[in-house]
């Protein structure tokens, strides 16, 4: 008999080859039917796959991630069979789930796909989902995968099976459809019961604009009607949020062919929201003992040898520039120059916690088909920062950074937020990461125990640490539930060897100092994006780049208007006046779609008894009142970094 753990403790005996589903009847009957898939020590497998050894396992519903991720991989293999029945020689390169359902890539040779066939795609779908179709493993000797590819004649396939050892492929099949596939997969395509093929796109075969350009094509699925259409409305909301249509609406930021890909000039609102943000995070910073610091935006090869960064992270970084016999590289990330500035002047125990701070500018070379609006792009500029350490002072140091994160989250309104404590890959020490086996033992340790200690929401993944240590991303969700990667906190217990950084202990002997690497705000690029996501463009008003919008009625009382801007100016408001000749329902209306926070309206009334008609953005009228009472609200809604509208 096998023994099988439950997450609750309890521990029950089966025959080998007893498969999860059959536990879950043994169970339950209605906790079968809930079920899509199994973790099983760790690994997430098919409910029919036997269990031939002793166990964890972990019984995974629609309300689990890998479930999810699971109910849309197989959504991709349905989809994949609908498209090859209507497009018969279709070639597939690869159908993964994502955050938000699955796509798959596709070559139609000489043909292309619309969308209309998207919904003709759809009703395919639907007969075959509606046949109940097993999804089969089985796994196949590397000799006979490729002899079925080649026959298909699909180099794509055969391109995958390249780098796969034999005794490690499995393939997939559920009714007419064959696919190379490490799974898992649900039962059956009649849990499939609704779904939306919701986009096409291009898509450079494995990222790389050099390659052909294929086919993606994306959709979404739900085991009910119900839960699909609140997805869809959702969705339709983000749509009004997308950062990139705010953006060009409010001249928050443009991009030029000129210019290049991925590299945003900030606009005039743009930069006050810019401003705005370091602002914020400089009286944080000062307020917790961080030093400011400005670095170059280059360095020679030598010091990104030094670090580590080109063996480890080259593929993202900017070819060199070779000037007198040197190679110089764009910088990637601001730690080494910081190490350089730690390095400079020498160090003590009483130097210590040294924290050192900069708004420094990056350059990564994100893929052509990974740039996105303001989320991926290939010049950052990052609320960056490192702290060197003593092991004693660690714990003190990450909770601060930690409180620090929850600091900003109330001042932006982010109520749902989880850290992710990314952790390595032993097998891949040496490759990935640094082959310091003991002391990822350690740090992950410590990381692991100051969450714990702070009450901190946090999961564990594995082989997504920094390759110098482990990290925690922070994962943040906007107020229409949408999940975006705000920033990291990172523990580096190699590069402080590296670049020989010491200190002197209170005993007169050196030793390293550990290194937190944290950027809090993320970058301003990615941390706007999600801002005009979050607040639909209504930024509060301490972030607003133009907090107030003086409607005159008519020109008659523009010489007012025009005092009335003096005042709020002195006060230190950003504000304007709309002196076009339009009637003032069609001010009204167009400030509000430009989000302008506040508008003061002003005619004869108004100017005689020196006051002001004040109407608040999306809310209507506030009432009538003297310029120096609005001065006194506006002044404190600024100051205070209200979050409300």
């Amino acid at each position: 008999m096998i023994k099988i753990s439950f997450p609750d403790g309890a521990q029950r005996e089966y025959e080998p080859g007893t498969s999860a589903l059959d536990i879950a009847k043994s169970i339950s009957e209605g906790l079968a039917r809930k079920i899509l898939a199994a973790s099983v020590n760790g690994q997430v497998w098919d409910l029919s796959r036997p269990i031939y050894e002793d166990a964890a396992l972990k019984l995974l519903g629609w309300e689990e991630k890998d479930a999810k991720s699971t109910f849309w991989h197989s959504t991709a293999h349905l989809m994949a069979e609908a498209i090859e029945a209507m497009f018969p020689g279709v070639k597939f390169w690869v159908g993964p789930p994502v955050d938000n359902g699955f796509y798959y890539d596709i070559d139609l040779g000489d043909k292309s796909i619309s969308e209309e066939d998207l919904r003709k795609l759809e009703v395919k779908m639907a007969e075959l989902a509606k046949q109940n179709n097993a999804f089969i493993r089985r796994e196949v000797p590397k000799a006979e995968a490729i002899s079925y590819f080649a026959e298909k004649g699909d180099e794509y396939k055969l391109d995958l099976l390249q780098n796969l050892e034999d005794g490690t492929i499995s393939f997939y099949s559920q009714g007419n459809f064959t696919d190379l596939c490490r799974g898992p997969h649900i039962p059956h395509t009649g849990l499939i019961k609704a779904f939306k093929l919701t986009s096409i796109a291009g898509a450079y075969w494995k990222g790389d604009e050099k390659n052909k350009m294929l086919t993606r094509v994306y959709g979404v699925s739900f085991p009910s009607q119900k839960e699909l259409d609140e997805y869809l409305a959702l969705l339709e909301e983000a749509k009004k949020r997308d950062h990139r249509k705010i953006g060009k609406e409010l001249s928050i930021y443009t991009m030029d062919d000129d210019v290049g890909q991925g590299l945003i000039m900030w606009m005039p609102n743009g930069t006050i929201i810019i401003e705005e943000l370091e602002k914020l995070a400089k009286e944080t910073e000062e307020e917790a003992g961080y030093h400011r610091v400005v670095t170059p935006h280059i360095a020679k090869e030598s010091m990104y040898l030094t670090s580590g960064h080109l063996p480890y992270y080259a593929d993202s970084m900017y070819p060199p520039m070779e000037l007198e016999g040197e190679k110089y590289y764009l910088r990637a990330m601001n730690c080494p120059h910081h190490h350089k500035i730690f390095a400079a002047e020498p160090k003590s125990y009483r130097d210590l916690p040294y924290r050192i701070a900069e708004y420094g500018t990056v350059y990564r070379y994100e893929q052509s088909g990974e740039l996105f609006g303001l989320m991926r792009v290939r010049c950052l500029h990052m609320n960056d920062a490192h702290i060197y350490c003593t092991k004693d002072q660690f714990e003190q140091e990450f909770r601060s950074v930690n409180e620090m994160y929850l600091k900003y989250f109330k001042i932006f309104g982010i109520d749902k937020y989880v850290m992710r404590l990314s952790l390595h890959s032993p097998e891949k020490l040496g490759k990935k990461y640094v082959d310091e086996p003991e002391l990822w033992k350690e740090t992950e340790a410590m990381v692991r125990q100051v969450l714990i200690d702070s009450n901190i929401p946090f999961v564990e993944v594995q082989d997504e640490a920094a390759f110098y240590g482990p990290k925690i991303d922070v994962q943040i969700y906007s107020v229409i539930g949408r999940e975006f990667t705000l920033a990291t906190n990172q523990v580096d217990f190699s590069q402080g060897r590296s670049f020989k950084l010491e200190y002197t202990t209170a005993d007169n002997q050196h030793d390293t100092p550990l290194i937190i690497h944290r950027a809090p705000l993320g970058t301003h690029e990615r941390f706007i994006g999600f801002l005009l996501e979050h607040y639909a463009g209504k930024l509060p008003v301490w972030l607003a780049p133009q907090q107030v919008k003086i409607l005159p009625i008519s020109d008659k009382f523009m010489d007012y208007a025009e005092g009335v801007k003096k005042q709020l100016r002195k006060a230190g408001v950003r504000v304007s006046i709309d002196d076009r000749n339009e009637k003032i329902g069609k001010k009204i209306r167009d400030t509000e779609l430009l989000r302008v926070p506040y508008m003061l309206v002003v005619g004869e009334k108004e100017m005689n008894e020196g006051k002001i008609a004040v109407r608040r953005q999306g809310k209507g009228d506030a009432g009538v009142m003297p310029v120096e009472e609005f001065i006194q609200v506006i002044s404190r809604e600024i100051s205070d970094r209200s979050s409300s509208e």
